[in-house]
């Protein structure tokens, strides 16, 4: 054992940087099976403080200039990014940017702390590569969530102030407020309010100032009457309200955080216009298409799992999300960005949410099954289907179905 450990060591001093930072991205597939034998919530509870604590390899390979993108004035280094729901509390940020995602959206965040639903309320449908869920916007609340971003964000002021703001390679900065990559922040309403809009205006007011964009949620089928909002009428109002709450602070240069909508799955054509009406009129900065779906695919009809309660996220959702994606991108005529998230699990599966129409996009349960070592695979998988195709850049793709 000594000597494979010296031997080991011997290897590892004589590779470089890049080389050894994928070793240790392929190590961590050791590691899933452990994962699998563990109870859904409680691995998922290990994972974000692994993450918290640096316990996670960390990306120093650059990412290939074809996948850089500039959105909403952000630059993003790739168009990879982690859905919200992982990390609900904000606890793991940097620990999850430094895997190499382009962006990490956090939340959703309630404004009074709230326990969610009854446990058990996280199902695997491992064979189906899918996950029901009914958390029902768990969250430690607005003021302890404000709190770790306040630090994340004053650390981030810290190590830009001790280091020139030139980069010795002459490349582009991308980042945002919490690091190396773009963070998101997702708000949502507690079940027992009345009064939506209060509680969507409250995260606006006390979140925007750390987020690089805000998303509002009310799309979650665990929280009663929440995807009511989304009606044309009801979602007029509110997205007036927040954007109001949002351009009522005062903002430096770079300006107010850009304000997304993230809708459902489960909706008809005339929903889907209605959302896109009111997005065009209202000038809103985007949409994410889409959150988990509470029709049970063919797909998964056989799993005893598939009669639970909750939303269905992972590879069932594909083909249903997608589809949706690509209405909405005609629907918005391409002037809206799109974010498209559900079932991607592949390099190949995120080229196809670029071509039907979104600029980013989102994984979570491929994420949860497949860990960090996805990562890099997906975004080398990306790479490649550009290439094949003739695409010198991300946004080249993005809509080439819907031309």
């Amino acid at each position: 054992m000594l000597g494979l450990v010296i031997a080991g060591g011997a290897y590892v001093s004589t590779v470089d940087e890049g080389t050894f930072c994928g070793l240790l991205f392929q190590a961590t597939k050791f590691v899933n099976p452990f994962f699998a034998l563990l109870d859904a919530e409680v691995a998922h509870r290990i994972a974000v403080s692994a993450a918290a604590r640096g316990y996670l390899p960390r990306e120093k390979r650059p990412d290939p200039s074809i996948l850089g993108l500039e959105i909403w004035g952000r630059k993003f280094s790739n168009p990879l990014g982690l859905a919200a729901g992982f990390d609900k509390n904000a606890e793991a940020i940097e620990g999850l940017l430094g895997l190499g995602f382009g962006f990490v959206e956090v939340g959703s965040v309630t404004p009074i702390p709230q326990e969610g639903n009854p446990k058990p309320r996280i199902f695997r449908l491992r064979q189906e590569g899918a996950i029901i869920n009914r958390c029902g916007f768990n969250s430690d609340g607005i003021l302890v969530i404000a709190k770790r971003l306040g630090a994340q964000h004053g650390k981030r002021k810290m190590e830009e102030n001790s280091s020139s703001s030139s980069l010795s390679d002459g490349g582009i900065k991308h980042g945002g407020k919490a690091g190396p990559g773009i963070l998101g922040v997702n708000i949502g309403k507690n079940k027992t309010s009345e009064d939506a809009a209060a509680d969507y205006v409250q995260g606006v007011h006390t979140l925007s100032q750390y987020a690089d964009y805000l998303v509002i949620n009310i799309s979650s089928p665990n929280t009663p009457g929440l995807r009511k909002l989304q009606g044309r009428q009801q979602l007029k109002d509110l997205v007036k309200k927040v954007q109001a709450a949002r351009d009522e602070m005062q903002w430096g240069e770079e300006g107010p955080p850009p304000l997304l909508v993230k809708i459902a799955p489960d909706l008809s054509k005339q929903d889907l216009e209605d959302i896109a009406a009111v997005a065009r009129n209202l000038r809103l900065d985007g949409l994410i298409i889409s959150n988990t779906t509470v029709s049970r695919p063919d797909s998964v009809s056989k799993n005893p799992s598939a009669e639970e309660a909750g939303g269905l996220s992972g590879k069932p959702l594909f083909d249903l999300s997608t589809n949706i994606l690509k209405e909405m991108y005609i629907l918005t005529r391409g002037k809206i960005p799109l974010i498209g998230c559900g079932g991607v699990s592949s390099g190949e599966d995120a080229y196809k949410k670029i071509r039907a129409g979104a600029s980013l996009v989102q994984l979570y349960t491929a994420f949860a099954y497949g860990g960090p070592a996805l990562i890099p695979q997906i975004k080398a998988e990306l790479v490649e289907c550009l290439e094949r195709d003739g695409f010198k850049s991300v946004q080249d793709a993005v809509g080439a179905d819907c031309r």
